[in-house]
């Protein structure tokens, strides 16, 4: 599925986590990203995130795969899907080798990564690849054939 940013150039992201410190981790690791402007949010929880996509859009939902009470990604994404949401979401793990993380576009899940490897390039790969807004200029080479 590909969200389509309302904003010039600023992709909202909401990172779900029940570790504040992964949160606080991901912000670092974005910190010189100038291009997009990602707008990041927090939440700790899945009732929290589906509190805050109900009430606000966000172009793009970074998921961890474990969150309590909810087992993983097969109970928590069908709730975000549940209420409406339909952006793309990742789910975000220490650990994607289980065999159940192949069973992920079932669930409405449209990529999966783990923790380590998100980084400024891998967060702009996933926005070019699942999140339309306005691509600046220096980018467009790469679009041209």
């Amino acid at each position: 599925m590909i969200a389509e940013a309302t904003r010039k150039g600023q992709v909202k992201v909401l990172f779900v986590d029940d570790e504040f410190i992964e949160f606080r981790a991901l912000k670092k690791k974005i910190a010189d990203l100038s291009e997009p402007v990602v707008e990041l949010e927090y939440s700790q929880s899945i009732g929290d995130a589906l509190e805050k996509v109900r009430a606000a859009r966000f172009d793009l939902i970074l998921l961890d795969n474990r969150l309590m009470p909810n087992a993983d990604f097969r109970d928590t994404v069908p709730e975000l899907r549940g209420i409406g949401y339909t952006g793309p979401i990742g789910v975000v793990s220490t650990d994607i080798s289980g065999g159940y993380f192949q069973e992920f576009p079932n669930y409405g899940v449209d990529f999966r990564i783990g923790k380590d490897e998100i980084d400024v390039q891998a967060l702009q790969h996933i926005i070019r690849e699942y999140v339309t807004y306005a691509v600046p200029d220096f980018w467009k080479d790469d679009y041209s054939i």
